[in-house]
């Protein structure tokens, strides 16, 4: 159980909230929790919540992260939630100065989730939310068996990355107009007052009907690719209660993590600004310095091929304060192509500050890379594309050009990552098949991967379940249907 904070790191909360509230730090009630290396390990493996759906992988994750403290590998220095009041970790095996250096990189998260705009339509009471999963999927184990719904889960688990994390900003699919009535006309008359003999209402009904059925037959749904697959399997699978009820729950906790995984590069490189900040110019004593600067050191530490999202957030956000603060932004400073104004400009705007906040409000990763990434400041890291080169059997440097370099980064973040797959028809073939389609982005698809994922969405949909995709820039067709998979060349 999770001890209440003793007096003097009470105390130390008291105080690091005021630095940070000082600085300008915005954020809710911040609720820390005492807890010892294993229960602290145990909250980690259940994502940060203290209690989530029964489930085999938080008993993995667990394994995974106690193995990793046993051996030295990893250590755990803070976890906080996204929730209101916010909920905070603290190992109580930690040296004050760490206390301290957990509790401002803390507050710099808080401030994040509660005033980023990506995070504006989370749940924010995603704790109870989560207890009530939990109730949820333990009434269904109860009725229904362990095995049963471990199985369900472990399937949609494989699909929770096919929601559109856009969508809450945005509406992709308007409401459509109405479609007009097919017109029947009948049967041709030369006299008019013959014209309810020949066509009866009873047969102008009967036309009417086969038109519009035949209209039905040939209409796609969705009428628009629809990019949110669960949405779509919740309203047209044939899912049983409980299967339905399962899907919901995950699709609306895979909405609550989507924005950490849009935001990781800002969110940690904010939390690391703060906690540097707060702690070189309010909290550190003399004599905490060595300990906090190899702590420090050891989390922006980075290694060749290596990504390490709290140094380049955190050199990044350090970088544009520097620039606003000094001017070096807008179309003089853009168009001035002499090198040596370039390096010595400096107009005094002193709008690094300003710039950060509103950075940190209007941002998320991609578009905080694109807008924020330039030529001197990959220099400056010594950023680069790193690659396997299978002739050699070695990884390698590919390419230090700049361009290469930022599209690579900017390929890695677009949907954090995963594929794009869009719903195009739920009736293909007219044989209730489900078509997908691959926005390729010059990455191909992971065969054993789109083969799992293409047999668990046959096993929800009922029938077979087709995608359209690029290998090696030629069209394919994958195509499960719940016992086999099969593969063939389409054009695209």
């Amino acid at each position: 159980m999770p001890k209440s904070l003793t007096p003097r790191l009470e105390a130390l909360k008291e105080e690091m909230e005021g630095y940070a509230r000082g600085y300008g730090l915005d954020f809710f009630e911040t609720r820390f929790e005492l807890l010892g290396f294993d229960e602290l390990n145990m909250v980690a493996a259940y994502g940060g919540f203290p209690t989530r759906y029964p489930h085999w992988r938080w008993g993995m994750e667990y394994e995974q992260l106690a193995r990793g403290y046993e051996y030295g590998l990893s250590k755990i220095y803070e976890l906080v939630i996204n929730n209101d009041p916010c909920y905070a970790y603290l190992l109580e095996s930690n040296a004050e100065v760490d206390q301290k250096l957990v509790m401002a990189h803390v507050y710099g998260h808080c401030d994040f989730f509660k005033n980023n705009f990506a995070f504006q339509h989370t749940n924010r009471k995603m704790v109870d939310a989560m207890a009530n999963h939990a109730t949820r999927v333990r009434r269904w184990i109860d009725k229904l068996g362990v095995e049963k719904v471990e199985d369900f889960i472990d399937r949609a688990l494989s699909l929770e990355n096919l929601v559109d994390a856009q969508s809450v900003y945005v509406k992709r699919s308007p409401t459509a107009a109405p479609q007009e009535q097919p017109r029947v006309e009948g049967f041709r008359v030369d006299r008019e007052y013959m014209r309810g003999y020949v066509n009866p209402p009873d047969y102008l009904e009967a036309q009417r009907k086969r038109l519009e059925a035949e209209a039905a037959a040939s209409k796609r749904f969705p009428e628009r690719p629809q990019r949110d697959v669960l949405l779509f399997l919740l309203e047209h699978a044939p899912l049983e209660d409980w299967e339905a009820d399962m899907l919901a729950l995950l699709r609306d906790e895979a909405y609550y993590f989507a924005p950490q995984a849009q935001t990781k590069i800002m969110n940690e490189g904010w939390a690391s600004y703060w906690h540097s900040r707060l702690m070189t110019e309010k909290a550190l004593r003399d004599d905490e310095l060595i300990d906090y600067a190899d702590h420090h050191s050891g989390v922006m530490g980075t290694r060749p091929g290596a990504f390490n999202p709290y140094k380049i957030g955190i050199e990044l956000f350090r970088d544009i304060e520097d620039r606003w603060n000094k001017g070096r932004f807008g179309k003089e400073y853009e168009q001035c192509d002499d090198l040596r104004a370039r390096s010595e400009w400096d107009t005094r705007a002193m709008k690094g500050r300003e710039k950060l906040f509103e950075v940190r409000r209007h941002y998320n990763d991609v578009t905080f890379i694109d807008t924020f990434l330039t030529l001197d400041f990959a220099r400056e890291q010594k950023l680069f594309v790193f690659g396997f080169n299978e002739k050699r059997n070695s990884w390698e440097i590919q390419d230090r050009e700049f361009r290469k370099v930022k599209n690579k980064l900017l390929q890695q973040l677009t949907n954090h990552g995963q594929p794009v797959i869009d719903v195009l028809d739920g009736n293909h073939d007219n044989r209730a098949e489900l078509l997908l389609a691959h926005r390729h982005d010059g990455m191909d698809l992971k065969s054993d991967f789109a083969r799992e994922t293409l047999k668990n969405l046959a096993s929800l949909w009922r029938r077979p379940v087709n995608l359209v995709t690029k290998v090696e820039g030629k069209g394919i067709s994958l195509r499960h249907d719940g016992q086999s998979f099969t593969e063939k060349k389409v054009g695209l």
